[in-house]
């Protein structure tokens, strides 16, 4: 049986006129995007088969794309996660006279404000360079190196928290020198669990579209102080993912 033709939406936008976004390629289909409204509340949708969508490298470029479309034209957008499809319009409606609490509220927070992201990873022989700086761990380390496996056991555990020590220091330390002077110029800004052995922060920053220009400079001024150091991954401007939680009910296919 053939999967029911629902409605995909992708996110929401603060206008009263019907907008047309364009077509998007979708499950080997061109798809129109359109707008569906409750006041002045608008959900950027298309039609889409009724079915759970996995989140794969095509299906996620594709609901990112077309949000990319939204914000060219768009100053106020709300993101909506990936994935979410209902039934026919009149739900959706429903879901959007639903959120409009919400959206009320934060239709003003978003306007004109972008989403930039920076993780700051460290390079490996810099990190290694760090460590073996410490005396107490160059200590640790020759006392490992004297003992055999077995009697040594507990010296390898204090050698490794003081490891884990040292990297948590060398976290704070990029906190205060990159963090902090981004969220002087950003409207709200948070750091974000950090991902492998390496990675230093993982920060988002809300900000101003007008301080786009003033903010990439700070970032290009941090990346000259610490290139030796560090590996820069600058990326955005995204809508406020990091900064607004919505959560939709989603009808489970029938």
């Amino acid at each position: 049986m053939e999967d029911r033709t629902g409605i995909y939406v992708f996110c929401c936008i603060q206008t009263e006129e019907e907008k047309d976004f364009g077509t998007i390629m979708f499950q080997d289909e061109e798809r129109s995007v359109f707008t569906i409204h409750y006041k002045d509340a608008a959900m950027v949708a298309m039609e889409a088969p009724v079915k759970i969508y996995h989140p794969d490298k095509t299906n996620l470029m594709m609901h990112q794309q077309v949000i990319s479309r939204v914000m060219n034209t768009e100053n106020t957008v709300v993101p909506i996660s990936f994935g979410n499809v209902f039934h026919t319009v009149e739900d959706t409606e429903v879901l959007l006279e639903n959120l409009y609490p919400q959206l009320e509220e934060l239709f003003p927070k978003v306007k004109n404000k972008i989403e930039i992201g920076l993780k700051v990873i460290g390079k490996k022989e810099w990190l290694e360079e760090q460590i073996h700086q410490d005396e107490r761990v160059i200590k640790q380390k020759e006392t490992v190196e004297r003992k055999s496996e077995a009697a040594g056991y507990f010296d390898r555990i204090k050698l490794g928290e003081m490891a884990e020590d040292f990297f948590k220091e060398t976290q704070r330390r990029v906190e205060n020198s990159i963090h902090h002077p981004l969220v002087q110029i950003s409207e709200s800004s948070k750091t974000n669990d950090t991902l492998g052995e390496k990675m230093l922060l993982n920060g988002s920053y809300l900000i101003d579209r007008e301080k786009e220009e003033e903010f990439d400079q700070v970032v290009n001024e941090l990346h000259d102080e610490w290139k030796g150091s560090v590996d820069f991954k600058y990326t955005g401007p995204w809508p406020a993912y990091n900064f607004i939680n919505i959560k939709l009910k989603v009808e489970e296919p029938t």
